[in-house]
């Protein structure tokens, strides 16, 4: 989740939402990945999303597996690419109680009403993924403003 993190704070920098993300089988990093929609123009861009198909070029599959850490839990879209990528475990940091599409909103992915099923642990590193996320909106707002 460190390196989530690192990834998360890369596209805050970057004026993206920062969230981050990481995929490892057994304790080899996969791929990483930062937000980076408005970067690139493309709405799919998620953290997620990118990682995946970073890992999928890589290994030459489009069957992951592994482990993937995020520092915020992942939509709706996120989530059927997780499931469609056959990853065996999420872990994420903050949940998130607008979009989230493992545990807030829906429980795609433990509700084994799709082909697949992961592990999905929620709450790593909380504080800090929350308190990334926090800090990033609080500026923009102030910014906003007049």
């Amino acid at each position: 989740m460190e390196r989530a993190l690192e990834q998360a704070a890369d596209a805050g920098s970057r004026g993206e939402v920062p969230v981050g993300a990481v995929l490892a089988l057994g304790d080899k990093i996969i791929a990483q990945a930062g937000n980076s929609p408005i970067t690139v123009c493309d709405p799919t861009a998620h953290a997620e999303m990118t990682v995946i198909r970073d890992a999928s070029q890589k290994l030459g599959n489009y069957r992951l597996g592994g482990t993937l850490y995020v520092t915020l839990e992942p939509c709706l879209m996120c989530m059927g690419a997780i499931i469609h990528s056959r990853i065996e475990r999420l872990v994420f940091g903050a949940y998130d109680p607008k979009t989230g599409a493992a545990c807030s909103i829906y429980q795609i992915g433990s509700d084994r009403k799709l082909n697949h099923t992961l592990i999905i642990e929620g709450g790593l590193l909380e504080d800090r993924c929350g308190q990334i996320l926090r800090k990033f909106f609080r500026e923009r707002r102030s910014a906003a403003q007049p």
